[in-house]
């Protein structure tokens, strides 16, 4: 068992955390810590958490971008105090806001927002990228 783990890992890393962060409720972090915990190197597990995650937010953003409201509220199941909340974070802080892209709750409606918002994806990559950085990162260092 624990050799599937190490050599098809961060391919379920991968697919967790894309998956975290468009419209299944998954927890990649126990992905990621399983894996560091069975020894896979954490420069690779944080890289490919990241990726996938950051990624599954572009996503977000997209449908975001390009979905109604109602279809988003569907979709990605958020409620309209969801969706409120990520409008007045996102009206006040704007694209800094975005570095809370990693935060449950309210992650994922903010990525959405930023796309109805009509947020460049060139102003959208980096505060994203940059805080699910931190995380997986943060993640890394307390259990490898």
């Amino acid at each position: 068992m624990e050799d599937l783990l190490l050599q098809y890992g961060l391919y379920g890393l991968f697919a967790l955390s894309f998956l975290a962060a468009t419209v299944l409720p998954v927890a990649s972090e126990a992905g990621l810590i399983a894996l560091l915990l069975a020894g896979v190197d954490p420069l690779a597990c944080v890289v490919t958490a990241t990726v996938g995650n950051t990624l599954g937010a572009v996503t977000t953003w997209g449908l975001g971008r390009w979905g109604s409201e109602a279809f988003l509220a569907r979709l990605l199941r958020l409620s309209a105090s969801d969706r409120e909340r990520a409008r007045v974070i996102f009206a006040r802080y704007g694209a800094w806001s975005l570095l809370l892209a990693w935060a449950p709750i309210i992650g994922d409606p903010l990525c959405a927002v930023a796309g109805l918002f009509g947020l460049p994806l060139s102003r959208f990559i980096l505060p994203v990228l940059a805080g699910k950085l931190a995380r997986y990162a943060a993640l890394a260092y307390l259990f490898s």
